[in-house]
Order: structure tokens, then C-alpha cells, then sequence
């Protein structure tokens, strides 16, 4: 009856897995809410230069039942990503909070220079340079959510010259999401073409570099302390300590398997979702270096993982009431059994609740000492005994400040979970040992 108890008790745990589920869904909406206006998680690329130039075409049509051939003239676009690319970014993390919930946010600094190159080997690409329009040249640069530009406008100068921005025409690195400026780019036919920005932007979650340069080297450096280095790419150097972190990325064109020139048609203004040849090299989001700014306790994911562990806490207790009953002879009632059971999966919403208030460490204390005097309370006056009564507030407690440290060590967690359930299995039969569990052994041999 114990052991069919122990199983139905399953239904309750499994209803705690879907309670946290359930709050840390209303968690991530609560921080969407906070972020919203804010600016999402970002990523950054650019700036490119874009070249328009004019290529014939020919076309076959068919005209009174005879294939004709047409010529005509279309404008298309050379695109060129910068040989040398040198960033920055200063991240300033805020902390944003709505009733019991709280979301990370940050304001980014980037600035940078690039160095632009016309390449000698255009005619690999069907393209000459007197048909390549440098008057009206354009750098785009991509920023996922343009929502989050603010406080003073970006400044963008050419060989020393401040641009006027446009918005819109972003990489497709980022879905078309950005700024850009026209320009005069004749210069670069005779020697290489310095640009220079700087710009300020808002976001939450992660910021994100999609690099395109023959040489790209990214530094970011911010106050926040607990940072997680995601994307296709790690950094080269980075330092992590309680005053912040620092870390610098240093990416090739070669890791990107992407030539530094590509070309394709022009996108109509009114339909920026047409894919182009440029766009399809572009990299995806496996070729992106990443920074996730992370809260260093995530509340939902510890109170999931503990509840996994909720059969062990089942499983150990009735084993004591068990011997018990077996050894002591005190006889533990079906409905006691259920009582003792529901306070155990009691603990884990109480610490779910008390973790969204307090921080998971306290509710962890909170819950484990109330649900452990309960409880031992209660087996004082169902086994008859504070004495036997104390052995399961010495159980439980044992057992809470073993989860913690399973908790603590995730790498470690099967081995001392095996560990533990083979010291138990032990005990029991050490215990059980000269138990007659058949009635045979008092038997005589004639009988």
C-alpha cells in the first residue's frame, strides 16, 4: 500500500512541473512587458558599401510566333564588406523591476573604423569599373531593432566627412533593420576609404555581432558580471571578474566562407523581403559572436531540477516509516501515509512561491524548515514517539541540505543521487536483515 501510495503521488509532483512551467512563462511575459519600447535583444552589423552599377541583360521573347532575343540595361549592386574592421562596444546594464518579476536591460556605445578597398579583380565578377556608379554609393549598417537608437543621433564620417543618415536599408544580416547615408564614394578608386562611426542603442537579453570584414576585431566591455559568450564564435581574450568583464572577438572573412564582394540585383523600395544573391551570403546566426548579459540565478530551472528529485524524498521517508512499522512494530495507516506524502510535495510550491519573492536560497531554508517541522510533529504523534519523531526531522534535513548540494552541483548529481540510493537500499537490508518475511524461518524442519 506504501509503494502504491509512493507511485500515486506522481500525479501532484507532475502538477508541480506544470505550475513552474506555467510561472515562468508569466516570468518571460512579465519581462517582455518591461522591455517593451526598450529595445530587444540586438545585433549589430556593417557598415557595408554598396556600389550600384549598370548590367545587360538579354532575354528571349516570344513575338507573333518568333523567339526573340531583347538586350536591356538594369541597374544592380556591388556590395563590398570592409577589409579591416575595428569595434567597440560599452555596455551599461540596468536592472528593470514590475511587482515580483525583473528584467535586465542596456544601453550600448558602438563606435568603430573600418577601411574600404576597391578590388583589382573585378572583371571576376563581370563587372568593370568605369560602369560602377561612385556618385551614388551608399554604407548601410544593420542594427536588429532600430527602436532602441536613442539619446544623441549617429555620426558617420567618410575620409573625414560627416554624412547625413536615412533610416531604413539596413544588412540583411539584420531583416533589413537599421540606417544609411549616401555618399560620393570616387575616392576609392585610387586609394582605400576610411569610415568612422559612432552611435548609441538600447536592447535587453543579448547583444550580438554579425561580422563581415576580411578582418573583424570586436571588443565589448561592461560592468555586468555574469556574461555568457553564445554564437558561432568565441571571444580570443576575455576576462570575467565581480567588477564586470572584457572580452575581445577576432573574426576572418576565411571562418566566414564568404568572399569580401558580392553583387545581385537592386531590392525594390517596396519589397525589402526580396532575396537577392547578396542577401543568401550573407552569414546566419551560426556566424554571429554573442553576448548574453544572464542573471546569475535562475530561480525557474533550480525549483524544476529539484522537483525531478521529489521521488527520492517520497521514496526515503516511507522507507523510515516503513522500518518502523516493520521493525517496530507502530502501524502506519494508508491515509497517514498520503498526509506525510502531500507534505512533501508541499515543499516544492511553497519553494517555488517563496522563491519568486525572496531569492531561491531563502525560500530554500523557509520551506525545507517548515515543512520539516510539520512534518516531524506529525510522525512524533503518528509513531507514538518524539524520539522516532526526531529520526524523520533528522531524514528530512539530511535530505534537503543533500538536494541543495545536488542542486549546487549539476556535473556531480547522478553520481551522489546513485551513491545515496545505494547507501539506502543498503541500510534497509541491513536493517531487514533477520526479518522472517515468509514465516518459514520459524518453522521446523518436520513442518
Amino acid at each position: 500500500m506504501a509503494i502504491l501510495i509512493a507511485l500515486l503521488l506522481a500525479i501532484p509532483l507532475f502538477a508541480v512541473y506544470l505550475l513552474v512551467y506555467d510561472r515562468q512563462e508569466q516570468s518571460n511575459t512579465a519581462r517582455a512587458s518591461i522591455a517593451a519600447g526598450w529595445g530587444g535583444p540586438q545585433t549589430i552589423a556593417g557598415p557595408v558599401l554598396i556600389l550600384p552599377y549598370q548590367a545587360e541583360t538579354t532575354e528571349t521573347v516570344n513575338e507573333g510566333g518568333r523567339q526573340v532575343v531583347r538586350t536591356s540595361m538594369v541597374w544592380r549592386e556591388l556590395t563590398l564588406a570592409p577589409e579591416v574592421a575595428d569595434l567597440k562596444t560599452q555596455l551599461t546594464p540596468e536592472r528593470r523591476r514590475r511587482s515580483i518579476y525583473e528584467a535586465v536591460l542596456f544601453e550600448a556605445l558602438a563606435s568603430g573604423m573600418v577601411r574600404f578597398r576597391l578590388p583589382s579583380d573585378l572583371a571576376r565578377f563581370g563587372i568593370t569599373a568605369d560602369r560602377l556608379a561612385y556618385d551614388r554609393a551608399e554604407l548601410r549598417f544593420g542594427l536588429k531593432d532600430a527602436r532602441g537608437l536613442f539619446g544623441k543621433p549617429p555620426e558617420v564620417t567618410a575620409d573625414g566627412r560627416q554624412l547625413a543618415l536615412q533610416p531604413g536599408k539596413g544588412t540583411p544580416a539584420t531583416n533589413g533593420s537599421g540606417f544609411f547615408t549616401w555618399l560620393d564614394a570616387g575616392t576609392i578608386q585610387s586609394r582605400p576609404m576610411t569610415v568612422s562611426f559612432r552611435y548609441s542603442f538600447r536592447g535587453n537579453g543579448w547583444l550580438a555581432l554579425a561580422p563581415q570584414a576580411g578582418d573583424t576585431r570586436w571588443q565589448v566591455t561592461s560592468a555586468w558580471p555574469h556574461p555568457s559568450f553564445q554564437g558561432g564564435f568565441l571571444p580570443t581574450a576575455q576576462k570575467v571578474s565581480e567588477k564586470g568583464f572584457s572580452a575581445t572577438w577576432r573574426v576572418g572573412n576565411l571562418a566566414l566562407g564568404r568572399s569580401l564582394v558580392s553583387s545581385g540585383d537592386v531590392v525594390p523600395e517596396s519589397r525589402p523581403d526580396v532575396t537577392d544573391r547578396y542577401i543568401t551570403a550573407i552569414p546566419a546566426g551560426d556566424y554571429e559572436a554573442r553576448v548574453d548579459l544572464i542573471s546569475p540565478v535562475d530561480l525557474y530551472s533550480q525549483v524544476n531540477r529539484s522537483v525531478k528529485y521529489g521521488f527520492l524524498f517520497i521514496g526515503f521517508t516511507f522507507v523510515a516509516f516503513l522500518m518502523f512499522d516493520v521493525i517496530g512494530g507502530v502501524r502506519v495507516a494508508t491515509v497517514e501515509y498520503l498526509l506525510v506524502g502531500a507534505g512533501l510535495v508541499l515543499f516544492f510550491v511553497l519553494l517555488l512561491a517563496f522563491a519568486e519573492v525572496i531569492g531561491f536560497a531563502a525560500a530554500y531554508i523557509v520551506a525545507a524548515g517548515a515543512i520539516i517541522a510539520l512534518l516531524a510533529a506529525y510522525s512524533a504523534a503518528v509513531l507514538r514517539s518524539w524520539r522516532r519523531g526526531g529520526y524523520i526531522a533528522a531524514l528530512l534535513a539530511a535530505l534537503y541540505a543533500l538536494l541543495y548540494v545536488l542542486l549546487s552541483l549539476e556535473a556531480y548529481s547522478l553520481l551522489i543521487g546513485s551513491l545515496l540510493l545505494f547507501a539506502a537500499l543498503a541500510g534497509v537490508m541491513y536493517l531487514t536483515r533477520n526479518l522472517d518475511w515468509s514465516g518459514l524461518r520459524s518453522q521446523s524442519p518436520t513442518d
